[in-house]
């Protein structure tokens, strides 16, 4: 099992966001960068006008939880950072929505190994 590493300081959402290629799904978007290392770095920022607090949270949870299961598919050295997208209702943040967001997501950044 990998180790995905969190993404914690501002600088470090700041150089993915602003040099990363930007992917976009339903109800989630995602920044991708090279980050030359043997890990991946995953970040998650959910607005303050999306909703309150728990459901901020849930979303945070579910689209962890999805990452850990499709995290063995997934190439090493890159960062990641998801965004919820301000237009897509929260009503929409179920697991498999979420699942099938990332799964196109990382369909469209040749991010997949082939392998499995």
């Amino acid at each position: 099992m990998k180790k995905t590493k969190m993404l914690k300081k501002n600088y470090e959402f700041r150089n993915v966001l602003t040099k990363g290629k930007y992917y976009s799904g339903k109800n989630i978007e995602a920044f991708i960068k090279d980050n030359n290392k043997n890990c991946n770095f995953l970040g998650l920022a959910i607005s303050v006008k999306t909703a309150k607090a728990v459901r901020r949270n849930k979303i945070k949870r579910l689209i962890r939880e999805n990452y850990k299961i499709l995290e063995p598919q997934i190439k090493n050295g890159k960062s990641i950072v998801f965004l919820w997208k301000k237009k897509a209702d929260v009503k929409n943040a179920t697991f498999d929505n979420i699942k099938s967001d990332m799964n196109s997501i990382f369909e469209k950044a040749n991010m997949k190994n082939n392998e499995i």
